[in-house]
């Protein structure tokens, strides 16, 4: 597959440090894009939770909105026609049901038109080695369609954070048009040590994609810790930039030709074939 749409221009991801409360990270989510503007960027990510990090889930429920009236809402499309930006808020948490809310990313076009919207689909139910652990499907519900968003530089593939681990929906992306993936998480500072780059550089190779991961970073409310390492990383997995740990801005250089050049090199997303799956093997107990 090729991206018709061949450009040059400059992508950035801000990286935050959210806490509990919707206003003033909406504040500080404007300010950094606003930085990131003034570095030349025309394509700005921002981290999952953008708008809160509330680790009560009581509170949490509490504190969202649905769409329709949360005060993200106005404020990015408004930065965005203001500053003539393509402007992606990594997710912006909105109430789904009386119970659950939906982890939503949304995509503003330069008008400040929301042009594309995701739910995430893959919940972070999990039990890690330090002790912690997680379960976003108590409080989340999961997205259930993929999302590849237009732009003047080709389609822009939208997951969110633990979506990092299922290549196929990478694939699925890539192959509905998808030449710049979106990333954005709050991983935990364990699995991004083991794990964050080369989940993120796996995807970029097998898509032939650029990603754009942009990341919450340091301490929050309830004392855990995110990683950070905002990356931006071309089709060939060169990292073209990465945060570190410090709250801020990074930017890189998108050529989207280099879509063309890794995807004619290793063609990978036109080479599957069917085959018939192993059939399921008893545990040594025979269970």
């Amino acid at each position: 597959m090729t991206d018709s749409k061949a450009a040059v221009f400059t992508a950035a991801c801000v990286q935050m440090n959210s806490q509990r409360d919707v206003a003033p990270n909406i504040a500080a989510a404007s300010d950094l894009i606003r930085a990131a503007h003034a570095q030349g960027a025309r394509l700005i990510v921002t981290p999952e939770n953008t708008t809160i990090l509330e680790p009560d889930k009581k509170a949490a429920l509490a504190k969202t909105p649905v769409e329709e009236e949360h005060p993200g809402l106005p404020a990015f499309s408004n930065l965005a026609k203001e500053l003539g930006i393509w402007l992606v808020i990594g997710s912006m948490p909105v109430r789904a049901e009386p119970t659950r809310i939906a982890n939503r990313q949304f995509v503003f076009n330069p008008q400040g038109q929301v042009v594309a919207r995701y739910d995430k689909i893959h919940m972070f139910d999990v039990d890690l080695p330090t002790g912690e652990s997680h379960r976003e499907s108590a409080q989340v519900r999961p997205g259930v369609e993929a999302v590849v968003a237009d732009t003047p530089w080709g389609g822009l593939g939208l997951t969110i954070c633990y979506d990092v681990r299922f290549a196929y929906l990478h694939r699925a992306l890539a192959q509905a048009g998808a030449s710049l993936l979106t990333g954005p998480a709050a991983f935990t500072v364990p699995t991004g040590e083991a794990h964050w780059h080369v989940l993120l550089r796996a995807r970029a190779i097998e898509t032939g994609c650029f990603m754009l991961a942009a990341a919450q970073t340091g301490i929050h409310a309830d004392g855990r810790g995110t990683y950070g390492h905002s990356l931006i990383i071309d089709p060939w997995g060169k990292v073209l930039a990465d945060a570190g740990t410090d709250i801020g801005v990074v930017t890189a250089e998108i050529d989207t030709a280099l879509v063309t050049k890794a995807r004619y090199a290793v063609p990978a997303l036109t080479h599957d074939r069917s085959f018939t799956k192993p059939q399921p093997r008893l545990s040594a107990a025979g269970e």
